[in-house]
C-alpha cells in the first residue's frame, strides 16, 4: 500500500566536496549523495515528499541543503543547523527557502578542548533560539541518546516550540524501553510536546534486518502517540557500523511495525504535512 504525498522525513545530501567543503572537525567523510540521487530514491519507493536534514559534516554551512531545496521547492523541506544567535532576517530567508526547523546534534561531535556541547543540553541558549524561531512555526530537532537524560520531560517543561527526536530516541538495544529517559520521551509525546522519527533502527543495534531487538522501542512509541510519529530512510546511511540497509526494506519494516493502514497514512502523510507545513493535498475533481 502506498499513499499520495507520503514523506521521507529524514535524509541528507552530501557533496560534492569540491563545491561544498566539509567541516574540519567532522567524524566521517561520506561518498557523494546528491539531490538527484535522493529524488530518484524517493521515486523508486513511490514517496512524493522529502525532508533533508543538515548533516554534522557541514556544521552551520547550509549551502548544500539550501541548493537541494531550491531544485524541488514543492516536494522538499529542510532542517538546518544554525548558530544560537541567528537573527530574524536570516530565519526569514531560510524559511522562504523551505527550512522548517533547526537541528542540534549532541552525539556526532569530536571532543575538543573547551567544547561543552557533547552529551549536554545548552538549555538557556536553546530557549533563546526557540523564542526566535517560534514566530515562523519552526521546531528544534535533536540527535541525542534520550536515555542519558532521565528528566528529559522536566528539562523541556514549558519549552516554546515543538521538539523532534531522531532515531526512535537513539537508545541502544543493550538497554530497554523502561529506561527513564525513554519513558520521559513517551511522556513528552503524550503531552503533545514532542515528535519522534522512526528512523535508522540499525543505529540502535548490532543486529541485522529486521532488527528484532529494536521492536520493543518501536512498539512503545506507536502505542503511546502515533499522532506524534514520523518516518524516514536516513538516506544515504552515512557513518554506520552494520550492513547497509535497503531503503525499500526499511519502508516495509515500518509497515510491519505499524500494520494498521490508517496509522500508516497518519505517520507517512498527515503528520509530516502538519509539522513541515507542506501545501495542502489537492482533492481530485
Amino acid at each position: 500500500m502506498s499513499f499520495a504525498c507520503a514523506c521521507d522525513c529524514h535524509a541528507h545530501v552530501c557533496g560534492p566536496q569540491s563545491r561544498y567543503p566539509y567541516a574540519a572537525n567532522r567524524l566521517y567523510t561520506p561518498h557523494d549523495a546528491l539531490p538527484a540521487d535522493f529524488r530518484h530514491m524517493l521515486d523508486t519507493l513511490g514517496v512524493e515528499r522529502g525532508v533533508l536534514v543538515q548533516p554534522s559534516i557541514y556544521g552551520t554551512d547550509n549551502r548544500a541543503l539550501l541548493d537541494a531545496l531550491a531544485q524541488d521547492p514543492d516536494r522538499l523541506r529542510g532542517v538546518a543547523v544554525v548558530p544560537f544567535d541567528i537573527e530574524a532576517p536570516e530565519i526569514e530567508r531560510l524559511h522562504a527557502l523551505g527550512v522548517r526547523g533547526v537541528r542540534l546534534n549532541i552525539v556526532d561531535l569530536k571532543e575538543e578542548k573547551g567544547q561543552e556541547g557533547k552529551g549536554r543540553l545548552p538549555l538557556e541558549p536553546l530557549k533563546a533560539l526557540a523564542a526566535r524561531i517560534k514566530p515562523f512555526g519552526w521546531h528544534v530537532e535533536f540527535m541525542m541518546h534520550v536515555d542519558e537524560f532521565p528528566d528529559l520531560d522536566r528539562q523541556f517543561a514549558g519549552f516554546p516550540v515543538d521538539l523532534v527526536f531522531g532515531h526512535l530516541g537513539y537508545v541502544s538495544t543493550s538497554k530497554n524501553a523502561a529506561e527513564p529517559g525513554f519513558r520521559a520521551l513517551l511522556r513528552l509525546m503524550r503531552e503533545g510536546k514532542a515528535w519522534v522519527k522512526l528512523t535508522a533502527p540499525y543505529r540502535l543495534t548490532t543486529g541485522a534486518m529486521p532488527y528484532p531487538d529494536v521492536l520493543p522501542f518501536a512498539q512503545a512509541l506507536v502505542e503511546t502517540a502515533p499522532e506524534r510519529l514520523l518516518w524516514g530512510t536516513d538516506w544515504p546511511h552515512v557513518f554506520i557500523k552494520t550492513a547497509l540497509p535497503e531503503d525499500r526494506a526499511l519502508l516495509e519494516l515500518f509497515k510491519r511495525w505499524v500494520p494498521d493502514e490508517r496509522l500508516q497514512r497518519r505517520i507517512l502523510v498527515d503528520n509530516p504535512a502538519a509539522l513541515y507545513r507542506f501545501a495542502p493535498i489537492q482533492s481530485a475533481m
